[in-house]
This record gives C-alpha cells, sequence and structure tokens, in this order.
C-alpha cells in the first residue's frame, strides 16, 4: 500500500534513521526526539502511516513498529498510553476519534504484509486496540479478517488474517463465541479442508483457532450446558471427519511441518475429551484406528530418532518460532492417553488394544541419547529429573502406566508384565546380534514395571497372582548381576528395582545387590550408579538381616563419609539419607565410626545450615548417631562446644546458624540423661537468654514466642532446678 509521505512524516523517517546510528549522541538525540514527539496530537498517524507504506525500507517499517526490544515500541507504546484515559500507564494527550479510525484502518490495510515479522508486529498492535475498541467500536475488523482468509489468491493475507483472528478467538467471552464460531468456523474449516490450497501452516492455525473457542465452550458447560452441546454437535459433525484424514496421513520423520497439524489435533481430541466427555465418547470412536497408527508410527520414530540417535532431521520450529521435536509430539500422546482412559467408555475402546498400547508405552520409556549424555557428565541432573515431574515421555509413559493399573486393574497389570516379557526377549536377541541399543529397552522394562511397584505390590496383597512378574525380575536382574557396570544406567536401574520389589526376590540375590551397592559408593563407579546403589540402600538396610549388614557396615559407614564431601545439590540429600540408614542399621557398630563421622557431617551441617530442606536431613544423620547404643555422651561432648561458640557470638554467625543451633540443641535434649542436660545448661543456657533478650524483636515475649519451637526441650531441660535459672537469667 502507498501512501503520500508528507513533511512531518519525512521528519519521522529521519529520526528513525537517526535512532539506528551507531553514533550515540546522534541515536540519542534522536530517541529523545521521538518521545517528546509522541506528546504531540497526530503522532500516532504519522507513525501507522510510515509503518504502513510499502515502499519505505522494510528494516525501517520494522523499526517504526518495533524499534528494539527495551523500550522502543513506539506504536505499541503510543497505544497503551495514548488510547483510554482511565487505563494503567495513560500519558496525555489521548488520541482522537479520528486519529483512533484512521490507525484502525490503516492496520486493516497492513494484515496482508509481505513480511512475516511485519505481520506479526501488526497483530501485536492489533491485540491492544481490540482489547480497548472490539467490537462496539471497531465492528468491521472481523469481516475484514474473513475476507483476507478467504482470498485464495491472497496467502499473505490469509496468514495475516489468521494470525489477527487467532488472537481475537483467545479472548472471546461466553456471549460473543456463541455468535461467533458459526460465522467464522466455515471459514476455517474450508482452509483445514484444502490442504492443496494451503499450506500445514495455515492449516495448524485455523485448527489452533478451533481448539481456542472449544476451550472457551468447554469453560461454559456447567451454566449452558444444552447450548454447547448442541453448538459441538453441529461443529463436529464437519471437522472430525477433517481430523480422521489429519490422523491418518503417516507420520513422516523428515517432515516435522506434519507433526504440527497432527499435534494440534491431539490438543482438540483432549480438550473434546476434558469438556465434552459424552461428545467425545462417540468422536474417539470414529478415529481412533488412526490415532493407532500416529501412535505406532511415533513410537518408531521416537526410538530411531531420539534413542537410538541416528542423523536427527527431527527438529524444527513450528510457525511461532518455537522449537518442536518428536519428544513434544510423544508426550502429546501419552498425555492424551492419560486423559481418555479417565473416560469409562473410551477406557473400553482403549482396553481391547492394551497389549499392544504397552509394549508402544514401554518403547517410549527408554533413555534418549540426549539423556545418556547429560546424566552422564552430571549425576544431579540425573537425581533431579528422576524425582521430579519433568515433562519427557519417561515421566509421561510412568503417569500413563499408574493410570492404567488403576483404571484396569488385573488386566493392565498382566497386559504390562506380557509387554515386558516381549521387549525382554527383543533386547535378549539384539544383544546377541550385537546391537549397541539392546540394554536401553531392558532398562525400559525395569522402569517400567518399577513405577507401578506399589500398585502391583497391593494386588498382590490382594490374591494377584505375581510368579509370572518374579519370574521375569528374577530373570533380568540375574543378567544384571552379572554385566555389573559395564552398562552403567542399567546397573543403576536393577539397584532401584531391587529395592522397590525387595518383597518379591530371594534373599541371596537381595543380599548380592546390597553388597554391590556397598561396593559401588566405595569404588569408582560411574555417578549415576553410585546414586542409585545409595536409593537401594535407602530401602534394603532397615529390613535385611543384621549379620549380614553388620560384617559391612564399618566400610560403607567410612565410604559414605568420603561421599559426603564430594556430594553436592540433589545428591547431597541421597547421600544423608543413606547415611541416616546405615547408622541405624549399624547400631553398636556406629559408636567405634562415631569420632570420624560426627565431625564430617557437623561440619556439612554448618556449611548447608541455610537450607532449611539439607540441614534437616543432615540433623536426622547427626541425631541418628546420637540415638547409637554408647554414642550419646561421646555426641554430646564432641558437639557441645562448637554451639557453644557459636552462640556466644550471634551477631558474627552466617544466616540461619543460630536458629539451625536451637535445632541442634533441642534434638540434643530429647531424651538426654541428666548429665547431658547439666552440660548444655551450664554451657548454653546464658548465651540463649542473652539471644532472646537482644532481639530487635518489639518485646521479649514476642522474641520468646518466635524461639519457642526452638527452645521448648532447653527450657523444659531445665525446669527442675528454678533456682538455678534465675541466678542464670540474672547473670544475663
Amino acid at each position: 500500500m502507498d501512501i503520500p509521505i508528507d513533511q512531518d512524516q519525512h521528519w519521522l523517517i529521519d529520526c528513525l534513521k537517526a535512532s539506528m546510528e551507531p553514533y550515540k549522541d546522534r541515536r540519542s538525540f534522536a530517541e529523545t526526539s521521538l518521545h517528546q514527539a509522541a506528546l504531540q496530537p497526530g503522532f500516532g498517524t504519522a507513525l501507522v502511516r510510515v509503518a504502513a507504506n510499502r515502499e519505505i525500507n522494510n528494516d525501517l517499517r520494522q523499526i517504526s513498529f518495533l524499534l528494539s526490544f527495551y523500550n522502543w515500541i513506539l506504536l505499541i507504546a503510543f497505544v497503551k498510553q495514548h488510547w483510554k484515559v482511565d487505563d494503567d500507564g495513560f500519558i496525555h494527550p489521548v488520541a482522537s476519534p479520528t486519529e483512533k479510525a484512521t490507525i484502525r484502518q490503516l492496520l486493516m490495510l497492513s494484515m496482508d504484509d509481505r513480511i512475516k515479522r511485519i505481520r506479526t508486529v501488526i497483530a501485536m498492535v492489533v491485540t491492544l486496540i481490540v482489547n480497548y475498541d472490539w467490537p462496539e467500536e471497531w465492528p468491521e475488523l472481523l469481516p475484514h479478517l474473513l475476507k483476507l482468509i478467504s482470498d485464495q489468491t491472497n496467502v499473505n493475507g490469509v496468514h495475516g488474517g489468521l494470525k489477527c483472528l487467532s488472537i481475537i478467538a483467545e479472548d472471546l467471552d461466553d456471549k460473543l463465541v456463541t455468535k461467533l464460531v458459526f460465522v467464522f468456523f466455515p471459514y476455517l474449516h474450508a482452509i483445514v479442508s484444502s490442504p492443496k490450497l494451503y499450506d500445514e501452516c495455515l492449516r495448524v492455525k485455523a485448527i489452533s483457532i478451533f481448539h481456542s473457542c472449544i476451550s472457551i465452550l468447554g469453560s461454559m458447560t456447567a451454566v449452558f450446558k444444552v447450548e454447547t452441546d448442541e453448538i459441538m454437535t453441529s461443529l463436529l459433525r464437519s471437522w472430525t471427519p477433517q481430523f480422521l484424514l489429519i490422523l491418518e496421513t503417516p507420520l513422516h520423520p523428515k517432515k516435522p511441518d506434519g507433526w504440527d497439524i497432527k499435534m494440534v489435533v491431539l490438543k482438540c481430541l483432549m480438550q473434546l475429551i476434558q469438556s465434552f466427555p459424552t461428545k467425545a465418547e462417540t468422536e474417539f470412536v470414529v478415529v481412533v484406528a488412526s490415532f493407532w497408527k500416529t501412535f505406532a508410527s511415533c513410537s518408531n520414530i521416537y526410538v530411531l530418532s531420539s534413542v537410538q540417535g541416528d542423523e536427527d532431521p527431527y527438529m524444527a520450529c513450528d510457525s511461532d518460532g518455537s522449537d518442536k521435536n518428536i519428544e513434544m509430539f510423544a508426550v502429546q500422546l501419552l498425555e492424551l492417553l492419560q486423559t481418555a482412559i479417565q473416560n469409562s467408555k473410551l477406557a473400553q475402546v482403549i482396553g481391547s488394544e492394551l497389549d499392544d498400547l504397552l509394549y508402544y508405552v514401554i518403547a517410549f520409556l527408554q533413555m534418549t541419547e540426549h539423556q545418556v549424555y547429560k546424566w552422564s557428565h552430571d549425576v544431579n541432573e540425573y537425581v533431579a529429573d528422576e524425582d521430579d515431574a519433568t515433562y519427557d515421555c519417561r515421566v509421561s509413559g510412568s503417569f500413563l502406566l499408574e493410570g492404567i493399573v488403576h483404571v484396569f486393574g488385573t488386566k493392565g497389570i498382566n497386559s504390562l508384565i506380557k509387554a515386558s516379557v516381549t521387549h525382554y526377549k527383543n533386547s535378549c536377541e539384539s544383544k546377541l546380534k550385537g546391537s549397541i541399543y539392546w540394554w536401553q529397552v531392558h532398562e525400559a522394562c525395569l522402569f517400567a514395571l518399577s513405577s507401578i511397584a506399589d500398585s502391583l505390590l497391593e494386588e498382590q496383597s490382594s490374591g494377584l497372582n505375581t510368579e509370572g512378574l518374579t519370574t521375569l525380575l528374577h530373570q533380568m536382574l540375574m543378567e544384571d548381576k552379572e554385566i555389573g557396570h559395564t552398562y552403567p544406567f542399567l546397573h543403576a536401574r536393577a539397584f532401584v528395582t531391587v529395592a522397590k520389589f525387595s518383597t518379591m526376590i530371594n534373599d541371596s540375590l537381595k543380599e548380592h545387590f546390597i553388597y554391590a551397592a556397598v561396593q559401588a559408593i566405595s569404588t569408582n563407579t560411574p555417578p549415576p550408579v553410585k546414586a542409585d546403589a545409595c536409593q537401594a540402600l535407602i530401602h534394603l538396610l532397615p529390613e535385611s538381616k543384621p549379620e549380614f549388614i553388620q560384617v559391612h557396615i564399618i566400610g560403607l559407614l567410612s565410604s559414605l563419609s568420603d561421599l559426603l564431601n564430594q556430594a553436592t545439590e540433589e545428591t547431597l540429600h541421597l547421600v544423608l539419607e543413606t547415611l541416616q540408614a546405615a547408622v541405624k542399621a549399624g547400631r553398636e557398630q556406629s559408636a567405634s565410626i562415631e569420632p570420624i563421622l560426627s565431625p564430617i557431617v557437623l561440619n556439612k551441617w554448618v556449611q548447608v545450615v541455610s537450607d532449611p530442606f539439607i540441614s534437616i536431613d543432615a540433623l536426622d544423620v547427626l541425631e541418628e548417631i546420637k540415638n547409637a547404643p554408647g554414642c550419646f555422651r561421646s555426641f554430646a561432648s564432641r558437639i557441645l562446644p562448637s554451639i557453644a561458640s557459636i552462640l556466644e557470638q550471634p551477631l558474627h554467625q552466617p544466616e540461619g546458624l543460630i536458629a539451625g543451633s536451637f535445632d541442634l540443641l533441642s534434638m540434643l535434649l530429647k531424651n538426654a540423661p541428666t548429665d547431658v542436660v547439666n552440660a548444655v545448661f551450664d554451657t548454653c543456657f546464658i548465651s540463649v537468654i542473652r539471644i532472646i533478650l537482644q532481639s530487635n524483636d518489639h518485646s521479649e515475649m514476642q522474641v520468646f514466642y518466635l524461639y519457642y519451637d526452638h527452645i521448648r526441650f532447653l527450657i523444659l531441660g531445665f525446669w527442675s532446678d528454678p533456682p538455678q535459672i534465675t541466678n542464670k537469667i540474672l547473670k544475663c
């Protein structure tokens, strides 16, 4: 669109050019001039005329919309600051009705710009103005957008129109959405159903608008159930066949553009299941065969690209510039199934294919090439990803397994065991053929079974025949026993599996893995193996035979003490928890290592005292040492001098150490013999009272209340001799 350039616009163009200068003085002068011009009437009109003039240099036109990422959003800033008087951030003068109309008109005429980034910025401005003016003061916007998206000869217009329409669709309220869906949905359907006329990006955007609208309709079902059901019935009559065709198309590994449209269809199906379960029961049956094809092909591509790490053509960006990859697509599939099985009728449909479904789910649980690399180089990442609900196939797949066992019960468990047996046999065959990927399948089977261990053990107590599972576990673990840590992640998973299924594993095999875990901690094994060896010992030590444990306990405590000095972040919690279990299991033998162990743990506690989660773990270990036979008095005599020196100089201590010292004193006084109580009284009481009296709180009672949780055991311990308490307080 060519727009005559007047003198004011020439000045604006010169300022915009100067704002791009490398010379700071010229650039600063131009920026100041633009800020001052923004306060003059007509600035918005001049700005949009320059922005809409396609004969001006494209880079300059982009600058006129979005001069820089920081504070130079000229046209957007103008709308925010001068459009509505009572809006937050308003700055005088307010744009006149004529100026607003001109800006709206020129924005509409610019929506079909040939440059994508210009269309994006236009959509950003439209978003702001829509919030203020649409539909009352901008009724011509929607007809113009529909005209744009229906003009097959103007692809840029279709792109621009859909971009703006998608923004409007996200903000529709319950009154507008019921009126407008029948207005613009036929146009969207025409785009989706014409793959030869419109490219994948446009079809994806059209379906995304459909998704936004049915999400809004879904939120209305509680109040307008009849109305929304009627609307959805009408819409799905024409949209479901398109979904079927889209899912029917095979997933191509080297054409990730095809994933986008399938992804947004999956999101629509999930929204349908969540918001319109009755409708979903009918529609899902129609597309289920196509869905299984997509699911199976995705599994195969995922294994080849992400697990085996073949040459990776599978990374790209979607139409909005966001990364897309096969894992994101796979997660969407798994989450859709997780949602679907919550519907009883859909569960019946899925249940008919349960054996095949679980076979493919286990394939999705394999460690990816990226995970192996990342976890090999950072054990903290390994521990964190195993503990946290990260967004990947292993987590989504394990959630799906839990859901399947909950919904299908024994049938789900038997299907999982069957799928695991098949995968295990395949991994054995792959191993014999020399495949380097066999262990990932093996590990995925153990991971799958461990994910539902609690449910399996509950079913076993209810009479489930677990003979097949027990046999499978022993077969797999016996093989892992022979392999050792040649394959570190498989060996690590074996430790976790033994811990999870300890009641189903014979004593001989269990004791082998306890010994192997002790050896893994004390030798130069890969960090992930050490981490899961700790996990195993935490669970296995409390239930192991004392005579077996006592043989290894001194070496284990010594190794854990060394490991404590190396542990950081996520692994520190594991080591401390393992130490606690080892000290408790060692009992009498713990006394012999207390002089070495206590100072190490106490030093670590001081280092982490500002972290409430880790410091409480260290405190638990110290308490376990204290409670070990023969350790109480030696432990108290070892830590009291350190606590006393801390409390005597409270203002010179790091954050958290004073409060932590109160925790330590409280722990020490639990069930303490009289001589220990007296030692604490003589060493620390005056310092404690001084800290309370010198607190910055408004009154002594408030301070006392603040510290009460920390010192209640201290006070109770001293209360047996009130005169002595009085004398001590007077000395303060």
